[in-house]
């Protein structure tokens, strides 16, 4: 190898290196599912495969392709981007490996006159950096159990196919003030988040900690069940969220239920299983419009009116989990009706803004199909022109998006659908309000700018990054 060719080589690795670990990243690290579940290909193709058929066929001429070609093609797509790479440990200990090997390659090269190329650095780094990560991760899960056994706070659980985030706000709010309670923070929900924010930010003084868990495939809630040992669990809704991950709602379901794994539950509460605490039979009466949502509740022998500003019948549903929860830790009904009818909304999940004159329902953090279906059937009856925002249901069947788009076409003036993943089935199936693709996110400020007025609604249903 001669010099150029060494710069080359290192350039090209560090540019395919960086496209990979970046989607890798997207995807929490999980090669099958950059593999299997991506949406784009055709960035695969244009950024990893590409880059390598090119480098190894096109010999002497390659540097061309490498400047004038993969180097600002890459470029102007990561400034497209709107999830760009974060910087993490884990990224950096990635970057430093692949130069490593890319290095150690070079003076094998120099003294045995080989060429190692750019494909066998970039999978020993992906291979090596897993190695790794597995041998942190065992010490910071070991640091985060000594730690957890030492504050020993009473923890309770809550896992739902839809609205896991809400109930854990809801019921901290209604904890907070009678003791000293800490909540796993925005939407950590996996067991190496759940290390992570014990390990960094658990209080010494903790008394009460709520932890939110997900699951992408069998066994993810069971293995945090085993690591916090929870004494209380919610398990909310339960629908064909992810189905394409468990394939039938009964594997779905299953799954939920490895939250009443752990050898400490005393308590299991639940919309609707066997073998916890039921409460759907005790939920009445759900009034819910744009100013409030209002329901009885019966808890034991007596029937409890409740009033919140939080909006959407289904949170009904989780403000009355959080409420059957919290009585399991002796607060009173007066107390809780005080503090249910003060509730703050969740960021982005049906929070109510006016500006310019303007309604608008920020549901973007909302991604299940019941939840997207009562935000339009909260709006349907706005008298002014209502607009909808949607790319549509993420990790979902068409099925299910056709029951969506139906929806959207009995209610909406005009339906902006961005992103591309879902754009046949909606444009399909939507044929009565006027329709704007918008394949570029960036431009939606001024396409509502031009397009809406004083008077109009704004719904935004479900958000989705440009790499779906």
């Amino acid at each position: 190898m001669e010099y150029l060719d060494y710069v080359v080589n290192f350039l090209t690795t560090m540019a395919v290196g960086f496209y990979l670990i970046t989607v890798l990243q997207w995807y929490n690290y999980k090669l099958d599912r950059v593999v299997f579940k991506f949406s784009k290909y055709n960035w695969h193709i244009l950024y990893f495969v590409l880059p390598i058929a090119t480098y190894y066929l096109a010999n002497k001429f390659y540097w061309i392709y490498l400047f004038f070609g993969l180097l600002p093609a890459l470029f102007i797509w990561y400034k497209k981007l709107d999830k760009p790479l974060v910087l993490t440990d884990r990224v950096k200990r990635y970057f430093a490996l692949l130069v490593f090997l890319s290095l150690v390659g070079y003076v094998l090269d120099y003294y045995f006159h080989t060429k190692h190329g750019i494909f066998l650095p970039i999978l020993l780094s992906v291979i090596g950096s897993e190695i790794i990560e597995r041998i942190i991760f065992n010490n910071y899960k070991k640091q985060a159990k000594a730690k957890l056994e030492k504050i020993n706070p009473t923890i309770i659980a809550i896992t739902a196919s839809y609205g896991k985030t809400s109930i854990k706000n809801f019921l901290y709010q209604l904890l907070q003030e009678k003791y000293n309670t800490y909540k796993t923070p925005k939407s950590v929900n996996t067991l190496k988040g759940i290390v992570a924010d014990i390990n960094n930010n658990l209080p010494q003084n903790t008394d009460i900690y709520i932890v939110e868990a997900g699951a992408r495939q069998k066994g993810d809630i069971d293995e945090i069940a085993q690591f916090i040992q929870h004494q209380y669990a919610i398990i909310g809704k339960i629908g064909p969220q992810h189905i394409e991950y468990f394939k039938t709602i009964d594997n779905i379901i299953n799954t939920k239920r490895e939250i009443l794994n752990s050898p400490n539950l005393i308590k299991a509460i639940s919309y609707d299983l066997e073998d916890t605490l039921r409460i759907k039979d005790y939920i009445h009466n759900i009034q819910a419009t744009l100013e409030d949502t209002q329901w009885d509740l019966t808890y034991k022998d007596r029937i409890i009116h409740l009033i919140t500003p939080i909006l959407g019948s289904f949170n009904a549903i989780n403000i009355s989990l959080a409420f059957y929860m919290a009585k399991e830790f002796g607060l009173d009904d007066a107390y809780l009706v005080r503090k249910i009818a003060k509730l703050s909304p969740i960021p982005h999940r049906l929070q109510k803004v006016q500006t310019n004159g303007k309604v608008i329902i920020d549901d973007s953090f909302n991604g299940n199909i019941e939840g997207m279906l009562e935000a339009i059937e909260l709006v349907k009856d706005f008298g002014g022109r209502k607009f909808i925002v949607t790319p549509g249901l993420v990790e979902a069947n068409e099925t299910l998006n056709k029951k969506l788009a139906k929806k959207i076409n009995d209610v909406f003036d005009v339906v902006i659908v961005t992103g591309s993943l879902n754009r046949r089935v909606l444009c399909e199936n939507i044929s009565r309000p006027n329709k704007i693709y918008l394949g570029d996110k960036s431009k939606l400020e001024k396409i509502l700018a031009d397009n809406t007025k004083a008077g109009d609604l704004i719904l935004f249903c479900n958000d989705a990054p440009n790499f779906i």
